[in-house]
């Protein structure tokens, strides 16, 4: 088409984002009823939404007529509470953590400027850079997928502009030690995004990063609400920045990004914590469910999210994903995560019925 010399020749470079698969999908494709379709590719709450945030939308259902308010202050000031950290140290997004980083990309990447990635990992990392004209290096992670701080800085050049650490790692599911956190804090003048999307569900001792916010100016930990809090459909993430990044970032964000569902939602769900200890044992005792019942058939990898990975050599992740999806189970193949091989899959924490549903089909399989 004489129109697609227009588009930028790093964004035609990039490869499209593979989602997991929906319901809707797979019903159709393999004729199917989708009620008797579990979905566990995307790391849904399996829990729903919190129903005082069901509760919230409905009460504001009627207003959306109105323009949202652009500071989203009492949101803002709600993750404040929640979080411990001033209103002034946190910022957010109406598309979920993804929207933060798009955001951050606008502040710093520039043409020809890299981010240091270390993969497997999140894929939207090299996709937000390719498309703000910058380069991604990749930093492949050892066997059992940890990262240390000497592969990241030999990495680091003058031209880096973000280093990207997802902990708890996805697809992978373990955590980044805080000791090597620090050190590239210390010995980097680039930004550090901590992903933290998964944190919540992570064991005692294995907390936050965030507190390094408070002694660094280089770290941004971005989090989500589509986890712990059941609210994926509203797409609302945060970050925990230092003072003057949260400033610069209020210049160049989306006007009036988080309407006002998203809002009274998220604002809702903070408050509900019965709901937010529920969401995380159910995680906890579900991922010892999947573990336990299939590390004596296939190797799976110890996490500290709401998934666990598995690796199926000498079968492929396709061949067994393909097999699922046609008795109406939804895992991710992890073949399209750069740098993870053709064998591994994740799967999302269900509840203790679409576990062991999950469990008995890979036995089956295998």
């Amino acid at each position: 088409m004489r129109f697609e010399r227009l588009v930028r020749s790093s964004v035609r470079e990039i490869k499209e984002y593979i989602p997991g698969k929906s319901i809707e999908e797979i019903a159709l494709k393999y004729g199917l009823d989708p009620e008797n379709i579990i979905k566990l590719g995307s790391n849904e709450n399996p829990l729903g939404p919190s129903p005082l945030a069901v509760e919230a939308i409905r009460n504001w259902a009627g207003k959306v007529h109105l323009y949202p308010p652009s500071n989203a202050l009492e949101l803002r000031s709600a993750i404040s509470e929640y979080t411990g950290y001033p209103a002034n140290n946190i910022v957010v997004s109406g598309n979920g953590m993804d929207g933060i980083l798009d955001t951050m990309m606008r502040l710093f990447m520039s043409q020809g400027a890299e981010t240091v990635i270390p993969v497997p990992t999140f894929s939207y990392y090299e996709i937000a850079t390719l498309a703000n004209g910058g380069k991604p290096v990749f930093v492949k992670r050892d066997r059992d997928f940890e990262i240390s701080h000497k592969d990241i800085l030999a990495k680091v050049n003058s031209n880096t502009k973000m280093i990207f650490l997802c902990s708890p790692n996805n697809p992978s599911g373990n955590v980044i030690r805080e000791e090597e956190v620090r050190k590239i804090l210390d010995r980097t003048d680039a930004i550090v995004f901590i992903d933290e999307a998964y944190v919540d569900f992570a064991e005692d001792g294995l907390s936050s990063l965030s507190g390094s916010v408070k002694e660094h100016e280089n770290i941004i930990v971005g989090r989500t609400f589509s986890k712990a809090f059941g609210l994926a459909g509203m797409r609302l993430g945060y970050a925990i920045v230092p003072d003057w990044l949260s400033r610069e970032y209020m210049k160049v964000m989306t006007p009036f990004s988080v309407d006002v569902l998203s809002i009274a939602s998220g604002i809702a769900a903070l408050g509900d914590a019965k709901y937010i200890r529920k969401s995380i044992e159910t995680v906890k005792k579900g991922r010892v469910q999947l573990t336990s019942g299939l590390e004596s058939m296939c190797k799976v990898y110890p996490s500290e999210a709401n998934f666990i990975m598995i690796d199926v050599a000498p079968r492929t992740a396709a061949d067994v994903c393909e097999k699922l999806l046609r008795i109406g189970i939804i895992v991710r193949d992890c073949t399209s995560f750069r740098g993870a091989g053709d064998s591994l899959i994740r799967i999302s924490v269900g509840t203790q019925e679409q576990n062991r549903r999950v469990i008995a089909a890979i036995e089956m399989i295998l």
